[in-house]
C-alpha cells in the first residue's frame, strides 16, 4: 500500500553537545551546514520524494529549532523528543494513536534516497523490527578507503544503515534490549553475548548468517526480526566525524 508508512525522523542532540556541530559552528549537529543547507533537509527531502512515506514526524529536543523549517510542508510535523532515542521509540508504542509501520531514520542520514527508502520497506514490511545493514563486500567495493564499525556476522561484516522498521507493538521487547545494551554497540560480540552464549559461539564460528542470526534473536525476543541488506553502499554513511562531512560533501558534489 502506498503512503503508509508514517517516517520519523531523527533530530535529536547528544548530552553535552556535538563535538562536529561545535567545530561548524551550529548549536546542534542535524543543522549542520552541508552543501549550502542544513544537513536534515536532504533526509527530510528524501522521505517526503518517497511513495511509501505518508507523513514524517521530527523527534528533537528542540522543537523550535526546526519548526520555521518545514512551515510550509503539511505533511511534516515537529515534536517533542526523548533525552534518548530508546526513550523516544518507546513513547511512541505506549500510545495507542501511534500508526504502524514505521520506518525510523536519522538526521545525520544524508545520502538517504527514495530507492533506499524503497528497497528497506519492500523488505521490511510485514517484520515486527527491521533493521538495515550495508556489508563490507558492499562498500569497500565503491570505497576501497572506508573506515566503519564492522559488525562480523558469519563469513561477512556489515556496518548500520540508519534505518528501522518498527512493524508492531511487540517491537517493545527488541529496543527494550537494545537500551539496555546500547553503551555497547560498537563492540559486536559483546552485542551478541547480551542475548547469550550460543548466539556469540555460532557467530565466532561462522555458523549463522546475518539473516539466521537476526531470526535467532527474534525468536529468542518474542518477535519477527529481519534483517535488511541494502545494496547500496551510501546507506552505510552517515555524518559523524570530520572525515565524514568531507566524504559526504565530495559524495553531493560528485566528487567521490
Amino acid at each position: 500500500m502506498s503512503g503508509n508508512w508514517t517516517a520519523l525522523l531523527l533530530a535529536g542532540s547528544r548530552p553535552g553537545g556535538d563535538p562536529l556541530a561545535a567545530s561548524l559552528g551550529v548549536a546542534h549537529k542535524p543543522l549542520l551546514p552541508l552543501a549550502g543547507e542544513p544537513m536534515i533537509l536532504r533526509p527530510l527531502r528524501a522521505l517526503l520524494a518517497s511513495p511509501e512515506v505518508g507523513s514524517v514526524r521530527i523527534m528533537t529536543q528542540d522543537p523550535a529549532l526546526f519548526s520555521e523549517l518545514v512551515e510550509h510542508e503539511s505533511r511534516v510535523s515537529v515534536e517533542q523528543s526523548g533525552a534518548t532515542i530508546a526513550a523516544t521509540l518507546l513513547s511512541m508504542l505506549d500510545d495507542p494513536e501511534t500508526r504502524y509501520p514505521m520506518l525510523v531514520t536519522t538526521a545525520d542520514h544524508a545520502l538517504l534516497t527514495p530507492a533506499m527508502v524503497a528497497d528497506f520497506t519492500g523488505a521490511a514490511a510485514g517484520a515486527d523490527l527491521a533493521v538495515g545493514f550495508v556489508s563490507r563486500t558492499v562498500m569497500l567495493a565503491r570505497f576501497p578507503q572506508a573506515q566503519r564499525t564492522w559488525l562480523r556476522i558469519g563469513r561477512e561484516r556489515y556496518s548500520g544503515a540508519n534505518l528501522f522498521a518498527i512493524g508492531s507493538p511487540k517491537a517493545r521487547t527488541g529496543i527494550e534490549r537494545w537500551r539496555a545494551i546500547e553503551q555497547d554497540r560498537k563492540k559486536g560480540w559483546r552485542v551478541l553475548l547480551q542475548f547469550g552464549a550460543p548466539l556469540l559461539l555460532a557467530s565466532v564460528l561462522r555458523l549463522r548468517d546475518l539473516h539466521q542470526t537476526s531470526a535467532a534473536l527474534g525468536r529468542r525476543l518474542g518477535l519477527s526480526l529481519r534483517a535488511v541488506e541494502l545494496s547500496d553502499a551510501t546507506a552505510a554513511i552517515d555524518v559523524d566525524k570530520p572525515a565524514d562531512h568531507a566524504l559526504v560533501t565530495a559524495i553531493i558534489e560528485g566528487h567521490a
